[in-house]
């Protein structure tokens, strides 16, 4: 026992000296100092708190970059431990937090004899613009007697008259789904005058208007909103109905501004007076608004992706990409053909099947799958579970943990984790091979995590769907269509597939392509493409980039930000954007270290 101790004891004093020192070169300006406290294979990853940015430096060289830079600026103080050091394997995890000139943070670090391996600091909060929340939490009311005093309804019917009319918003928020609404809730609570759009009648019809059988393929833990948890009951995998009745509730009681029913037709941005022109439609009438800054938060994925094949004018049946598929109800007594193998193909053509269509799924690549009770367990489970909870990983916790990982070794860690799932579900992998099912793992065997970082495509968790396709009662053929005709898909190898529907389970483009048509062609060049790492795998070509390419960060187009990612990005990452729009509404300088250069269009 007292070995252990002595052990802990001496983690800790080990910990406490390396950020001693480390706060001793930053306060005395000894870069060189700083950065030898790294090793030749380190990695600091930065949310805002120094760089204004999202972004990470590699190595001792990387770390002095950063320093020369930014510390005259950022003047930061005051790093003490938060948490009790844990050491494991030569490595300690060590929880801090710190100052900054303009703000207060938080981070997470990996400390070896050697040095620093991986650093990660997080902007938590501004001075003198925090959050009113715990002890400072608003009133509500003000007790005592007051003429002609506004109650709360008042107060907010009053707001949402005013903002967009007599008073214009500083951020305006295009799209309203998920991610526009955690945003928005940031929004509202730094008190950042803003207005959430979007085109669907009611907050959730996103979910709402998808095909009956869709639900959430992440864990209840993994996906809570900001601020608001799923209550203890919620299911693990969320209905699609269920969460966008949450959603509607969401935006209602965090009094978020949103515009229901109003679509952007158009906008553009005036150099001189640094404000945007954007047009919109709502409820029918035509509206100019002047945000400064423009936020697109209409999905990672983009605009849908309909491949052109030659005969689709000729083709007498229905035709629609899987974002417009109803469900399975009006194609009873149909042939169907899905075209693609990745989630959507497989969730539509399972319900097909249940309804009783006949089904086939035309897959055109390989395509990762991996079971959800698996993934859950040895993929999420110590991060986002219920056995997480009970560890005492909360989803803060488990939210640093991941974040704290940098991009350029996430593969290291994923990699032996599908290297188990594989082992453990071996049986499974062969009864779909032996179907015909071409499966792949990702370029270097990291699994799904990692195609969704690099390409968000090429995946699919399994619900269901596999055991139909390993049985037979979903057709599988493989190939690539050539042509549609009258009656029938048609592939390379000149196999006719009888079709009475096609649904096109193709995917999506990258958000940029929405800026080419609100705004023009040549912002959405000079922002480029949007999403991936640069990892020079299929659909994510190099150079390597190191971040999630112009997400939640400054992009090259002035006051043009983008916003989106699964549920849980979508939670984390809004934070970070929402402050830095903050400090520009508050007038506090800037400046952006390793701004991303643009490489590709889209």
């Amino acid at each position: 026992m007292t070995d252990i101790m002595d052990a802990e004891t001496q983690t800790t004093l080990d910990a406490h000296d390396w950020f001693a020192d480390f706060e001793k070169a930053l306060t005395s300006g000894d870069i060189d100092a700083a950065a030898a406290l790294f090793r030749e294979d380190s990695y600091w990853r930065d949310l805002v708190a120094f760089t204004w940015n999202i972004t990470t430096v590699e190595g001792p060289a990387g770390v002095r970059d950063l320093l020369q830079h930014t510390l005259a600026a950022t003047q930061p103080s005051n790093f003490v431990l938060s948490a009790e050091p844990t050491e494991a394997d030569g490595v300690t995890d060590a929880w801090f937090t710190f100052d900054t000139a303009v703000g207060r943070g938080s981070g997470l670090a990996r400390l070896t004899p050697d040095g620093a391996w991986t650093l990660l600091t997080s902007l938590d909060e501004l001075k003198g613009f925090e959050e009113n929340s715990g002890a400072d939490r608003p009133h509500g009311v003000e007790h005592g007697a007051e003429r002609d005093r506004l109650s709360w309804k008042e107060q907010r019917e009053l707001e949402n008259a005013e903002m967009g009319v007599t008073t214009q918003p500083y951020v305006l928020v295009i799209g309203g789904g998920q991610g526009g609404i955690g945003l928005g809730a940031r929004l509202k609570q730094l008190s950042i005058p803003h207005i959430v759009i979007d085109k669907h009648p009611r907050p959730g019809d996103q979910w709402r208007n998808r095909y009956k059988s869709l639900c959430l393929h992440d864990p209840v833990w993994y996906d809570h909103l900001p601020y608001m948890k799923f209550p203890d009951h919620w299911p693990i995998f969320t209905p699609k109905d269920k969460l966008g009745d949450w959603l509607e509730m969401y935006t209602k009681v965090m009094e978020i501004n949103y515009w229901s029913s109003t679509q952007c037709t158009s906008a553009s941005f005036d150099e001189e007076a640094g404000v945007w022109t954007v047009h919109v439609i709502r409820d029918g009438e035509e509206m100019i608004l002047h945000p400064t800054e423009l936020v697109f938060a209409t999905g990672m994925s983009g605009k849908a992706n309909v491949p052109r094949f030659p005969g689709q004018e000729l083709f007498a049946g229905d035709q629609h990409h899987s974002s417009q598929h109803p469900g399975p109800e009006p194609f009873v007594g149909k042939r169907v053909v899905v075209i693609g193998s990745n989630n959507s193909a497989h969730d539509i053509c399972a319900a097909l099947w249940e309804a009783g269509v006949d089904v086939t799924m035309v897959q055109r690549s390989s395509t990762h799958i991996v079971r959800s009770e698996t993934l859950m367990d040895i993929g999420l489970g110590d991060l986002y579970s219920q056995r997480a909870v009970d560890s005492g990983i909360t989803t803060e916790m488990a939210d640093t943990i991941f974040a704290s990982i940098p991009y350029r070794i996430l593969h290291e860690f994923q990699i032996p984790l599908y290297d188990k799932m594989r082992e453990v579900d071996a049986e499974y992998y062969e009864a779909l091979s032996r179907a015909g099912f071409d499966l792949d793992w990702g370029a270097d065997g990291s699994g799904l995590f990692m195609k969704y970082l690099r390409r968000g495509s090429g995946y699919y968790i399994d619900v269901g769907a596999s055991e139909l396709i390993a049985s037979g009662a979903i057709k599988l053929i493989n190939g690539q269509v050539r042509e549609l005709t009258e009656n029938a898909v048609v592939l390379s190898d000149d196999r006719v597939i009888p079709a009475d529907v096609v649904v096109y389970a193709t995917g999506y483009g990258s958000m940029n392509g929405w800026v080419k048509d609100l705004i023009s062609e040549d912002v959405a060049d000079r922002v480029g493409k949007v999403w991936g790492l640069g990892s020079d795998t299929p659909k994510d070509p190099g150079p390597w980039e190191g971040e999630q390419r112009n997400m939640w960060k400054p992009t090259q187009q002035p006051h043009l930000w983008f916003h989106g990612g699964n549920l849980h990005q979508s939670r984390y990452y809004s934070l970070y954007l929402a402050l830095q729009l903050k400090a520009r509404l508050e007038g506090l300088d800037t400046p952006v270290y390793n701004r991303a250069e643009v490489h590709h269009l889209s």
